[in-house]
């Protein structure tokens, strides 16, 4: 059986929600049985236009970017895979040239890289497919009395 279409898997995790249209869409997910991230899904996920592609990842925008972040991409794995265990050993060089990359590309002179991995109820995600966030905060600089973190829920 495919592992991204499967009625009986939990693709997505409502509970992780943070947004109403979000939860919208991933209520029809959940309805129709399918793994939002893998690439044979896209459409029906509505996911944000691929901007990077390579072997082992591709990268788009965040739909539902964390509050103050200024750039915050999702880097998702192109095969269906839940666990550390599931991705090939190569795919890591590839994440970090992506990495690379996107301090590059949009002129990053901070920021974080976040990947979870395994059980939604316990990692803090709302879809169940390995997945990494580049994120970079909208206000670097701490003494702007508007600056305020970035946060990345886990748990």
């Amino acid at each position: 059986m495919d592992p991204s279409l499967n009625p009986n898997s939990n693709f997505v995790n409502l509970e992780n929600a943070r947004f109403k249209e979000q939860k919208k869409i991933m209520e029809k997910i959940q309805k129709e049985g399918f793994c939002p991230f893998c690439l044979k899904n896209a459409k029906k996920s509505k996911l944000m236009p691929i901007i990077k592609k390579g072997k082992y990842w591709h990268v788009r925008h965040n739909s539902w970017p964390y509050e103050n972040t200024k750039v915050h991409l999702l880097v998702i794995y192109n095969t269906h895979a839940e666990k550390m265990s599931d991705i090939d050993s190569k795919a890591a060089k590839e994440l970090f040239e992506l990495a690379k990359w996107y301090e590059t590309e949009y002129g990053i002179k901070g920021g974080a890289i976040g990947m979870r991995f395994g059980d939604p109820r316990l990692n803090g995600a709302t879809v169940n497919h390995i997945h990494v966030h580049f994120i970079s905060a909208k206000i670097t600089d701490k003494n702007d009395p508007k600056y305020k973190p970035v946060r990345i829920r886990v748990g």
